[in-house]
């Protein structure tokens, strides 16, 4: 019995549903914002415990509460960790960083099987729950291409049975796990009313995202007035849109040279500059990232996000490593000074650790070789004191470069003296205020973040 290809699944899926007529580039926005609005808008506020999610040739799930409670099966390429050029651009840029990264605080973990030469490149993602049971999937030739969704019960029947098939030619004891998995689901209640909620959500979502960088002229119409009161939105929605411009080549470039730091046959040279180049478009990925969440923030005003207790101490210390090496390139040494047996904080550990990145890069961007950065962690009352200290080679030569720079906008800030932009003092204010600290600034003591105590807020 020949293997079923996933390709045969994505065709099922397609039944009934009119050819696409998009292109690569608009049915990529398509898939990502259909990620987004699945895990973020319909599942995570249901706070499930229990299910089972499939997917090729990505783990397109990466919301964590999900993938720490649901069971998980991928049909992968023999290297994942590449994503290489068929599967580049199938997750968010802004997402890749959360399944490679090795200083995550969560393991990311799912039943791993090969993806094979007829089951295509085309992304599709399962999710089955108790409340909640639905396919996604992109179809169709170049120029044709469909976004599928897919929640009618005799369809999700069709597709899990071509998928236990395939599993019983594939591996059966993988099969005989899925079959487990389905039974302890118990009933399951199907939404049908599923499509009517998802399309709404997918069209407020892209309506959300940055644009494609383009040029539109204004309409003739617009009176200077109307005009005047607009241009801020304008620029941080141009603002996003560079940011974004600027982080999908550089995370293909990153995913590139991570494929050939796998290789065992390089010299040792060429290792070391490729983890340079690796390193350095990081470092870049998480500052232009940085510069989108504060345009977002200050363009949307969101309302504050869902803070959780976090191990602030703990947090600094895994951290530890890939900020010291990053400082070390600089030639700049990191200490840290950890009061011990401190309480946990209020704040986002994920949104955290950009935002604390984010600090380090504004105390020592200009320092010179030789200089290094101070982190204290303090208890001070019913809060935690996050100082950040950047002390130059000779204290008689320290300048506070930050207080050379010049706003450019409500979000970034230029210094001429090095000539980087950073998030202005301002924007940096709302992100950690969007994160549950308060942020002052004083020459002679530098940063200060005070977060509150978990307990205490509670």
């Amino acid at each position: 019995m020949s293997l079923i290809p996933l390709s045969a699944i994505q065709q099922r899926m397609a039944d009934g549903v009119p050819t696409g007529r998009v292109d690569e580039a608009t049915i990529r926005r398509l898939w990502w914002a259909a990620l987004d609005t699945l895990q973020e808008d319909i599942l995570s506020p249901m706070n499930l415990s229990t299910g089972l999610w499939l997917s090729a040739p990505l783990p397109a799930l990466y919301e964590h509460r999900l993938l720490e409670r649901l069971q998980g099966w991928v049909w992968a390429p023999d290297e994942l960790e590449s994503l290489g050029t068929p599967t580049a651009g199938l997750l968010p840029p802004s997402r890749v960083r959360s399944l490679q990264e090795q200083n995550s605080f969560r393991k990311v973990s799912y039943s791993r099987m090969p993806l094979r030469k007829c089951d295509g490149h085309d992304p599709l993602l399962i999710m089955l729950t108790p409340e909640v049971q639905v396919a996604l999937a992109l179809q169709g030739p170049e120029g044709k291409r469909n976004l599928l969704m897919r929640s009618d019960p005799e369809t999700l029947r069709d597709i899990l049975k071509m998928l236990n098939r395939r599993l019983d030619d594939e591996d059966p004891l993988q099969a005989k796990e899925l079959r487990q998995a389905l039974a302890d689901l118990g009933q399951l209640h199907s939404n049908v009313g599923l499509q009517q909620v998802f399309w709404p959500l997918l069209s407020e979502r892209l309506a959300g995202m940055a644009p494609s960088l383009t040029l539109q002229t204004l309409p003739e119409s617009s009176s200077p007035g109307k005009q005047s009161k607009k241009e801020p939105n304008g620029e941080l929605t141009l603002l996003e849109a560079l940011t974004h411009e600027v982080r999908t080549p550089l995370a293909t470039i990153r995913t590139l040279i991570r494929s050939l730091l796998r290789r065992k046959d390089l010299p040792e040279l060429v290792l070391s500059r490729l983890k340079l180049i690796d390193s350095e478009c990081t470092e870049q990925i998480d500052r232009f990232g940085l510069i989108f969440n504060a345009a977002e923030l200050q363009r949307q005003q969101p309302e504050k996000s869902r803070l959780a207790s976090t191990d602030l101490g703990r947090m600094l210390e895994m951290l530890r490593p890939s900020w010291s090496e990053q400082l070390h390139r600089r030639g700049v040494n990191l200490h840290l000074d950890i009061a011990p047996d401190l309480p946990q904080v209020l704040s986002d550990p994920e949104r955290l650790e950009l935002m604390l990145g984010g600090l380090i890069d504004r105390k020592t961007r200009g320092l010179k070789s030789g200089g290094s950065l101070l982190m204290k962690l303090r208890p001070a009352g019913q809060r935690l004191k996050l100082q950040i200290l950047s002390k130059a080679p000779n204290a008689q030569d320290q300048v506070d470069l930050t207080e050379l720079n010049s706003d450019l906008g409500p979000v970034l800030s230029w210094n001429p003296s090095t000539g980087s932009l950073q998030l202005s003092q301002a924007a940096t204010q709302r992100l950690l205020a969007s994160l549950g600290g308060r942020l002052t600034h004083r020459r002679d003591r530098g940063l200060t973040v005070f977060f509150p105590i978990s307990d205490a807020q509670n």
